[in-house]
């Protein structure tokens, strides 16, 4: 049992309507370019950290050697190990990964565990990652710009940084661990303005969205910033 574990307010409380918001994410492919571009993952061994349901499981396994998943939240397991026969989910969390150390090449952590702030010292999940990180691997923390695209101006209306540090902090608490930062914009992009609506009031509950739905009703398509974090592991030479 994962004594630490906290179910998020998200996908741990509304399953079909997270993914919803998967569908909508990056339909101009700029997000996945700059992720290959990061640390290519064709041919090789690729950890899918915070994994979820295991949306994204399949898209890894197309080119990867072995791809896993690792979740915390048991509810979710069962989902994610029917997205594809080709990859492995197991039960763990940042600071628990079940793998031997440098077995994998490539991590990738999609808006799961590294929320640096300073309340919220993240360096045990990355210690652990490092750990089963090949030399030469690299972790690539898929993070939300604070300041550009239009989620930014949702996260400002409802105060992001009460739960994670400022942008100005995390950047410097992933300059300190050694990672570069890359900014990449994209969208997401829905069905309709209701879906667009629907997901956003799951992001930002207790209305604190309300005034920048009122001003986009009609609207299924808002602007996206992302952030990737990358941290390599170096070599044994090094």
């Amino acid at each position: 049992m994962l004594t630490d574990f906290v179910k998020a307010w998200n996908q741990g409380q509304n399953v079909k309507l997270y993914e919803t918001e998967n569908d909508a994410i990056d339909h101009e492919g700029s997000l996945w370019a700059a992720l290959r571009t990061a640390a290519p993952w064709d041919g090789k061994d690729l950890l899918d950290l915070g994994c979820g349901t295991g949306y994204w499981l399949p898209r890894y396994a197309q080119t990867a050697r072995r791809v896993y998943g690792v979740e915390p939240d048991t509810s979710l397991l069962e989902a994610a190990a029917q997205r594809t026969a080709k990859a492995a989910v197991l039960h763990g969390s940042a600071e628990h990964i079940p793998l031997d150390d440098a077995s994998i090449d490539v991590v990738h952590a999609r808006f799961a565990y590294f929320f640096p702030s300073p309340n919220n010292d993240c360096t045990a999940g990355l210690k652990e990652v490092l750990r089963v990180l090949r030399p030469g691997g690299s972790l690539v923390v898929i993070d939300n710009d604070q300041e550009n695209g239009d989620f930014a101006d949702l996260l400002k209306a409802g105060n992001a940084a009460d739960h994670q540090g400022s942008g100005e902090f995390i950047l410097r608490w992933w300059q300190k661990q050694g990672a570069t930062t890359q900014k990449v914009m994209s969208s997401w992009t829905f069905n309709s303005p209701e879906d667009l609506a629907q997901v956003v009031g799951m992001e930002f509950p207790n209305n604190t969205a309300k005034t920048w739905l009122d001003a986009h009703q009609q609207e299924n398509k808002l602007s996206y910033g992302y952030l990737l974090h990358v941290n390599t592991k170096k070599p044994w030479s090094q």
